[in-house]
C-alpha cells in the first residue's frame, strides 16, 4: 500500500483505521461506516489543499486587472443583478451564472420548515452555535491559524462574533436564501472575502502550507458548515429542544444549500444527520490537537459577553452572560477541554442542568397545538433579535475588512 503525502496536520492513513469504542457501537446502529478506505482517505486529504476554484479564479483575474473596479462590479452584481453591471466581464458572468443556478435538489419548502424550527429554538440555538460548535471547534487547531492570521476573534472577538451571528440571522430569515435575500447576499459576500483571504495567506511566508494545507480549504469549509446543521441539532437535543425527523432533514437541507452557496463542493454536502456524523468524524481526522491558537481564540471568545450592551443593569447582565456561556461550554465540552482552551476548569454546567428539564417539558408541550407552536416560533425569533441588539452597531453588518485585514482592497 503506497504512502500518501499529506499536510502534517492530518492523521496518517494507518491512524485513521483505528476504531474508537463509540464508533464500534454507533456505526452498526445507524448503518454507516465511519472509517475511510484508502481512496476515501486520499480524497479527504487532497481536499485539505483545495480552496474554492470558482472564486479563486475570479480573485486571480481581479488582481491581474483592476482589483478595486472588479470588487465594485462584484458588489453591484450581488446586490442589483448581473444585468445591472456595465461592461460586465465574462469572468464575473461565469461566477454569477453559477450562483443563480438553482440546484436540482433544492427544496424551498424544506428550507421554510427548517427556519420555523430554528426560530422556535430561540436563544438556545444561538448558545449551541456559540458555546458548543464555535468554542468546541477551537480545540481542533488545524484551521485556527487562518483565523489568527486574519485577526478574527483574537482581536476584537465581540465584533467578529457579531458578524458571524448577523450572517446566521440573515440565512435563517424567511426568504433569506432567495436570490436577493439578505442571507444569499451575505453568504456570497463572505465567500468573496474567503477568496481574498486565501490569496493573501497563500502569499504570506508565515503560512505553513506543508502543515496546514490551503487556507480555508474545502475540508475546513465542510466542517464549519456541519456546525450550523449537525452540531446545532445535536446540541439542541441536549438542551431539551428535540427536532422531529422531518425538522432534522429540513435543517440539514438548509445548510446544504447555504454550504453550496458558500463554495463547498457537493461531494462534501450531506442530506441527513447520519451522513453528517460520518463526515464530521472524518474531517476531525484532518485536524491537529489543541495548541496555543486554541487558547488565544477560546479566551477571546469567552470574554466577548463583557462587551455587550444591555438597556438595563448593563454591568450585572454582562457578568451573568459571561458565566452563563462558560457554563454551557462546560456542559458540552467538559473540564479537560476547558483547560485546553485556557478556561477555568472549576466552572460548573449550572445553567443547562437547571434549564434543560424545564425547557424539555415546556417546549414539547407548546408544539402540540399549532397556535402555541406559532407563538413559540415568534417569541424565539424575537429573542434572537434581542440577542443581536446587545452587539449594538457591531451586529448590523457582516465582515467588512479594514486595512489590517488580509481581505482589504
Amino acid at each position: 500500500m503506497p504512502e500518501i503525502q499529506v499536510p502534517t496536520r492530518a492523521k496518517s492513513f494507518a491512524e485513521t483505521q483505528k476504531k474508537p469504542a463509540w464508533i464500534k457501537a454507533l456505526g452498526p446502529i445507524i448503518g454507516q461506516n465511519f472509517i475511510p478506505d484508502q481512496q476515501e482517505y486520499q480524497t479527504l486529504v487532497d481536499a485539505l489543499t483545495e480552496g474554492d476554484a470558482l472564486m479563486d479564479d475570479y480573485i486571480e483575474w481581479m488582481f491581474a486587472t483592476n482589483p478595486k473596479a472588479a470588487k465594485q462590479k462584484y458588489d453591484q452584481a450581488l446586490h442589483h443583478g448581473i444585468d445591472s453591471v456595465e461592461d460586465c466581464p465574462e469572468q464575473l458572468r461565469k461566477v454569477f451564472a453559477h450562483y443563480e443556478k438553482t440546484p436540482e435538489w433544492l427544496d424551498r419548502n424544506l428550507i421554510n420548515d427548517a427556519i420555523a424550527y430554528i426560530h422556535g429554538a430561540g436563544n438556545d440555538g444561538v448558545h449551541v452555535l456559540r458555546d458548543a460548535a464555535l468554542m468546541g471547534g477551537y480545540l481542533l487547531s488545524g484551521f485556527n491559524h487562518a483565523l489568527v492570521m486574519t485577526g478574527a476573534l483574537n482581536q476584537d472577538a465581540s465584533k467578529r462574533f457579531a458578524e458571524t451571528a448577523k450572517w446566521w440571522m440573515d440565512c435563517t430569515e424567511y426568504g433569506g436564501l432567495e436570490r436577493f435575500g439578505a442571507g444569499f447576499k451575505s453568504t456570497l459576500h463572505v465567500r468573496f472575502i474567503h477568496g481574498l483571504v486565501r490569496r493573501s495567506l497563500n502569499a504570506n511566508p508565515k503560512w505553513d502550507a506543508g502543515t496546514w494545507g490551503a487556507p480555508i480549504s474545502q475540508i475546513d469549509m465542510a466542517a464549519t458548515n456541519l456546525a450550523f446543521g449537525l452540531v446545532f441539532l445535536l446540541g439542541l437535543r441536549a438542551m431539551g429542544k428535540f427536532p422531529t425527523p422531518h425538522e432534522s432533514c429540513a435543517v440539514m437541507h438548509l445548510w446544504k444549500y447555504a454550504g453550496w452557496l458558500m463554495g463547498v463542493e457537493e461531494r462534501w454536502l450531506v442530506d441527513n444527520e447520519s451522513e453528517g456524523l460520518v463526515l464530521l468524524y472524518r474531517t476531525q481526522l484532518t485536524q491537529l490537537d489543541a495548541d496555543w491558537t486554541s487558547k488565544a481564540l477560546g479566551k477571546a471568545l469567552s470574554l466577548e459577553p463583557l462587551h455587550r450592551h444591555y438597556p438595563r443593569f448593563n454591568a450585572l447582565r454582562r457578568r451573568f452572560a459571561y458565566q452563563q456561556h462558560l457554563s454551557i461550554s462546560r456542559y458540552f465540552i467538559g473540564s479537560k477541554n476547558m483547560e485546553k482552551l485556557g478556561l477555568s476548569t472549576r466552572v460548573l454546567p449550572w445553567y443547562p442542568l437547571f434549564a434543560t428539564p424545564f425547557t424539555a417539558v415546556t417546549y414539547t408541550a407548546q408544539r402540540l397545538l399549532p397556535p402555541l407552536r406559532t407563538a413559540q416560533q415568534q417569541r424565539g425569533r424575537q429573542a434572537q433579535r434581542d440577542y443581536m441588539a446587545t452587539f449594538g452597531e457591531r451586529g448590523l453588518t457582516t465582515i467588512q475588512p479594514d486595512k489590517n485585514h488580509p481581505a482589504h482592497i
